[in-house]
């Protein structure tokens, strides 16, 4: 940013969004007790607009109280830059649709023109959409996961029932020497164990050919200092 460029006000917002709704039909009018823009059009229900710099718990606090007023209520925010703006923009759009809350974006370089605005979400009763593959990949880690290995809210690496399962194949290979895969599943009750070994995600284990048998593995030394 050039050292004559001027930060962007909330009241920069507001021409934009008039411009927009005045070309929708409203009449509009700002600051009308606590609400930052207003609009009536005939005798629909009116229109509020909070104006933000960005999104806030505090702008998301004043939409939800706008909606004792009117169910048509909607947060302008400038509209983003770069990727990680984007990504960011778009998870808190989500977040507004599921308090019922619409958006619009701001382009503040176009000036107050009626295409400065763009609409992202409509108010709206918010359902939310079920993805069962989800919940069943959840229920199938917590099923398959023995004991409570984590500490909850500690980022880093976490024992799945992933590596619980390569670690019964380690500990079986670690005590038998190098064993064929059906045996070690037979063994540890690992049904995917020759799976497990065969892609060796933490480097444990090795095919082992000196048997002269397919389907043997060992450990690396890796694995055996593990």
């Amino acid at each position: 940013m050039s050292k004559n460029a001027t930060k962007p006000k909330e009241s920069d917002l507001y021409l934009p969004v008039k411009a927009f709704l005045e070309g929708l039909g409203y009449e509009v009018k700002a600051e009308i007790k606590d609400a930052d823009v207003m609009g009536r059009r005939g005798d629909e229900p009116p229109v509020i607009v909070e104006l933000k710099l960005g999104f806030s718990l505090i702008l998301l606090h004043q939409g939800v109280a706008r909606q004792r007023i009117t169910d048509q209520v909607y947060l302008a925010v400038p509209r983003w830059s770069g990727r990680a703006g984007w990504k960011a923009f778009k998870a808190n759009v989500g977040l507004a649709k599921r308090l019922g809350l619409g958006v619009i974006s701001v382009d503040l370089g176009a000036g107050p023109t009626v295409h400065a605005v763009q609409v992202h979400a409509d108010p709206a009763e918010f359902k939310a959409r079920k993805v069962k593959a989800r919940k069943d990949s959840l229920l199938k880690e917590f099923n398959a996961r023995e004991g409570d290995p984590n500490l909850g809210g500690v980022r880093g690496a976490r024992v799945t029932a992933y590596r619980q399962a390569a670690e019964k194949c380690r500990e079986y290979l670690a005590q038998n020497g190098p064993s064929k895969g059906a045996d070690v599943a037979k063994a540890t009750g690992i049904e995917k164990a020759t799976t497990i070994m065969r892609m060796d995600h933490y480097g444990w284990f090795v095919r082992d050919s000196s048997s002269g048998n397919r389907g043997v593995y060992g450990l690396t030394e890796l694995g055996g200092a593990a």
